[in-house]
């Protein structure tokens, strides 16, 4: 009888992190990655930062090459969607009603990227979370804005792009089109950029960032928008998008009704949780799949990454995080844990006669990053959903800022940009383990002057 094979859904960071520990930590059995994108495994972030200011090119994302992923022995199916998953007997049902029994199961699907109605049907209109979207939004603004020379290929001038949704995506592409060229104005529901993330403070420094680079910013919704049909019968090309009533200019004016010139727009309105195939009533997947602190959905099924909304010890809530860092980090969690519980039920053995290991809650202080003009933008713990925030450090002149986050009396993020390296490491500690309020302004403090 053939074993069954652990699955990994989901050939992400969190994915191939799951992979590589499953082999690390001693799977010898059948073990299958399943992508939905047709391209290895590859790193997202650069999709709205080098790759689509054109600096990097594809190969540069991979993380593995396939040669790098020959020694893992992966049944490796890309181009392949998992379509649904029976808990009962983990069996996970592919493309073309393909199933697929397994030991268990590492769901690491990530997000996908909301949009607005209608959006996908227009010529023009651009949403980024994947390599085929960054590339082709790049190939859409590579055709115009600055001259040869300057860092872009030459074409016949800038495009007229707008960004709805102002928060860390559309900002970081608003950066990018600007660098290259482009009039840029950006449309977002938030009157600060970025705040819903990082606070009104550290907000109004981004705002007056992208003003000084001459991005437009609006605050409003977006009602719909004009289209052209192009004599070459590609579909209705975008020409413009309409705000709708209660939208305010830069000024604070009434902006409802404007129709803002566009050829090439974006919308980055946020992301759902890829869980729309998992509808085995065993799983709850609001806001993303449920898991508890050792990030099992269920009995062998476990989740990592963006996908994944679970009980973190350290906050004593359910949190889900869509930053690079924690999807390595949890994918190789939730594959050592998923292995100590198949070890612990006797569906695998340890192979030397040794205890079974146990399995460990995932309690990560949570990091990401924002790379936006020459401003690199550090924050480690929570920074959204504070109920008080301090900024001890805002020096417009010198492009510098430290935040500091609360949250029921204790002190749970921490943001900095403009500071020396070996400071900005030191913050950590103050939210790794969330010290009283007064404390960690202290050590804040402390850490800022020492230099």
């Amino acid at each position: 009888m053939t074993a069954r094979p652990i699955a990994v859904v989901g050939a992400s960071a969190a994915g191939l992190a799951a992979a590589e520990t499953l082999r690390r930590s001693g799977w010898r059995g059948p073990l299958t990655l399943i992508g939905a994108e047709p391209h290895l495994p590859y790193d997202r972030p650069p999709l709205s930062k080098q790759l689509l200011h054109g600096a990097w090119e594809p190969e540069k994302l991979r993380l593995r090459t396939e040669e790098q992923l020959a020694p893992l022995d992966l049944d490796l199916r890309l181009g392949t969607r998992a379509t649904g998953l029976d808990v009962a007997t983990r069996t996970l049902t592919l493309d073309g009603a393909e199933t697929l029994a397994c030991a268990g199961v590492v769901i690491a699907t990530g997000v996908a990227a909301r949009t607005l109605p209608g959006a996908d049907r227009l010529t023009g209109v651009h949403t980024l979370r994947t390599l085929d979207d960054a590339l082709a939004l790049r190939g859409r603004l590579t055709k115009g804005g600055a001259p040869a020379g300057e860092g872009v290929a030459g074409g016949g001038g800038p495009r007229r792009l707008v960004i709805v949704g102002n928060g860390v995506l559309g900002c970081e592409a608003a950066a990018v089109a600007r660098e290259l060229g482009h009039e840029v104005t950006v449309v977002g529901i938030e009157g600060t950029p970025m705040a819903a993330a990082v606070g009104t403070d550290v907000g109004t420094l981004l705002t007056e960032e992208h003003r000084d680079r001459g991005v437009r910013l609006l605050t409003g919704t977006v009602e719909g928008f004009d289209t052209t049909d192009p004599a070459d019968g590609r579909g209705p090309q975008v020409t413009a998008v309409r705000l709708a009533p209660g939208s305010t200019s830069e000024s604070g004016g009434a902006a409802g009704g404007t129709r803002l010139p566009a050829d090439t727009v974006l919308v980055a309105i946020g992301s759902r949780p890829a869980v729309d195939w998992l509808t085995d009533p065993a799983l709850d997947t609001t806001d993303g799949l449920r898991c508890d602190a050792y990030c099992a959905a269920a009995p062998g099924v476990y989740a990592a990454g963006d996908v994944a909304r679970w009980d973190h010890p350290t906050h004593g809530r359910p949190l889900r995080f869509e930053h690079r860092m924690n999807a390595t980090e949890q994918g190789m969690a939730a594959a050592r844990n998923l292995l100590a519980e198949l070890a612990a039920d006797g569906s695998i053995g340890t192979g030397d006669g040794t205890p079974a290991p146990e399995r460990r809650p995932f309690a990560p202080v949570p990091y990401f990053w924002s790379d936006q003009y020459d401003l690199k933008i550090q924050a480690y713990g929570l920074t959204a959903g504070a109920d008080r925030v301090e900024t001890p450090v805002r020096d417009r002149a010198g492009r510098r800022i430290l935040a500091l986050y609360g949250r029921e009396g204790r002190a749970v993020g921490v943001l900095a940009a403009g500071l020396p390296p070996r400071q900005i490491r030191a913050l950590r500690a103050v939210v790794a383990d969330p010290l009283p309020w007064e404390e960690a302004r202290e050590r804040i403090a402390a850490a800022t002057a020492a230099g």
